[in-house]
């Protein structure tokens, strides 16, 4: 391995593991996450810290899961007096360079965290406003399925690719740097580039995990309710799949395009490359599409995490469990660099290296958020496919209420307060559709996996500041007063 190398984290935005070859897609073809596995590492289970985009970000970027702050909105991101994993990067002397969304940073977090950022995507379309406006393909029915975007060279995520490379092609640097390329696809709304958008026959594809299971929690019906879905056959909703998948193929060219510059540029050798998403998508499954803040399945916690180290393991498979926010301080320990503050993540170095992974480790999720925290919700955005979502998160909040989960290498347990909780046998049944929470033949994992779960939250409940405070009273001065006759006026006389 390089003594410091290069760091690139190559993202795409909603990206569940099984949309990918490598991960057990028996469509899909994604020849570049195949090559970056077979020339590094695949971590098999890799689990997000909350899902949605910007809490699992920040809890990407600090090794903190989202209660340790409260994390756990789209618009409240990691501030200048919070830990951040670039920020620390600059202090180890590293250049970090910014392309493409944001969804983690505070506008006053990014300059001293940052060397530079630039979102080189272009305003959007009038077409594509209007499929906004009109709910896509799907009239009456928020199914998020548009038309194809067009060229595949024409989007914002390629631009931004662009952007990168073209800093790969400079030549006067002197410092190691890190690029963090936090793209957009697969994101909904579900429409990819030509080429991509109609790669898949929906016809052909695996079973979708039907709607309408016992056991399930009550927002997956109020989803549907809200989103008019009851309306839409299952032929649409393959549909909706199909051209997911092609998404996630486009994401695979990009990182294709990604990987060759590394190469044609010299930096290959010197640079560890990592591809892996901030949480997944519904898809179809269940009847439902895009994601829910309270949901805890593995279509949307599960996630691609790739890496190539210089000098590193080839075709290595970690099988145990892993947690994204394990970039944190695996980056930092690659660039010899410490972390600012207290965190609950851990470095994966070993495994790049050829280790196994921890036997035994488990992940946990987050999600929700409740009426007490109002600033947390996502505001109503009245006209176009996020009314419905948004709607009734507010007008029914129980449907978004916090709920947490543990899941090991055979099971899933997800606890609700508010009711609605589940126990998965995720080895017998992937798909998670037998809830197990009341089966009596389950008890006692359901009781051990609670125990485990409440014993995590005690032991990563708060972090402390990294400074201490004086036990004393500080110094108490008097400041003389004197009266209405020491106006100002009569001194600027």
């Amino acid at each position: 391995m390089a003594a410091r190398p290069n760091l690139v984290l190559f993202m795409p935005d909603e990206l569940r593991a099984d949309a990918l070859a490598g991960y057990g897609n028996p469509v899909t073809r994604t020849p570049h996450f195949d090559r970056l596995a077979a020339e590094g590492v695949r971590f098999d289970q890799c689990h997000v810290q909350f899902p949605v985009c910007g809490a699992s970000r920040c809890s990407m970027l600090t090794g903190w899961p989202a209660h340790v702050r409260g994390h756990r909105s789209l618009y409240y991101f990691l501030r200048p007096d919070e830990p951040n994993l670039f920020r620390d990067l600059r202090r180890a002397g590293y250049d970090v360079y910014w392309f493409g969304k944001n969804d983690a940073l505070a506008a006053a977090s990014f300059a001293d965290s940052v060397t530079e950022w630039r979102d080189r995507s272009p305003p959007l379309s009038a077409a594509t406003l209007a499929e906004f406006a009109s709910g896509g393909q799907t009239p009456g029915s928020t199914t998020m399925l548009f038309s194809a975007s067009g060229d595949r060279r024409a989007g914002g995520d390629y631009a931004n690719l662009q952007a990168a490379i073209r800093f790969l092609e400079r030549r006067e640097r002197d410092r190691p740097f890190c690029i963090f390329l936090a793209l957009s696809q697969p994101h909904p709304p579900y429409r990819a580039p030509d080429g991509f958008h109609d790669l898949y026959d929906p016809d052909e594809l695996p079973p979708l995990v039907p709607p309408g299971l016992s056991g399930k929690p009550p927002f997956h019906a109020a989803l549907r309710g809200a989103c008019n879905l009851s309306a839409v056959d299952e032929r649409t909703l393959r549909r909706v799949r199909a051209v997911y998948l092609g998404q996630a193929c486009y994401s695979d060219w990009l990182l294709g395009e990604l990987i060759d510059a590394l190469e044609r540029t010299g930096h290959a050798a010197t640079t560890a490359l990592v591809a892996t998403s901030d949480h997944g998508d519904y898809a179809g499954d269940y009847g439902l599409i895009e994601k829910w803040p309270a949901g805890q399945e593995d279509c949307l916690t599960r996630v691609p995490l790739v890496a190539r180290l210089p000098g590193g393991a080839a075709g290595h498979v970690v099988a145990e469990m892993v947690e994204l926010f394990d970039l944190m301080p695996t980056f930092l320990e690659l660039a010899g660099g410490v972390a600012s503050h207290t965190h609950f993540a851990r470095t994966l170095v070993r495994q790049l290296n050829g280790a196994p992974g921890d036997t035994g480790r488990a992940a946990f999720t987050e999600g929700g958020y409740n009426p007490y925290e109002p600033q947390a919700f996502e505001p109503l955005l009245m006209g176009g496919v996020y009314e419905p979502k948004t709607r009734l998160q507010n007008e029914q909040p129980a449907t978004v209420a916090r709920c947490a989960s543990i899941r090991t290498q055979t099971h899933r347990l997800v606890v609700r307060p508010g009711g609605g909780s589940e126990l998965y046998d995720c080895a017998a049944d992937p798909g998670l559709t037998e809830n197990l929470i009341e089966d009596p033949s389950s008890a006692g994992v359901r009781d051990a996996l609670r125990e485990r779960l409440l014993g995590w939250y005690v032991m990563t409940s708060g972090v402390p500041a990294p400074d201490k405070d004086a036990r004393g009273l500080p110094p108490f001065l008097r400041t003389p007063s004197f009266g209405a006759a020491a106006a100002v006026a009569g001194y600027l006389d």
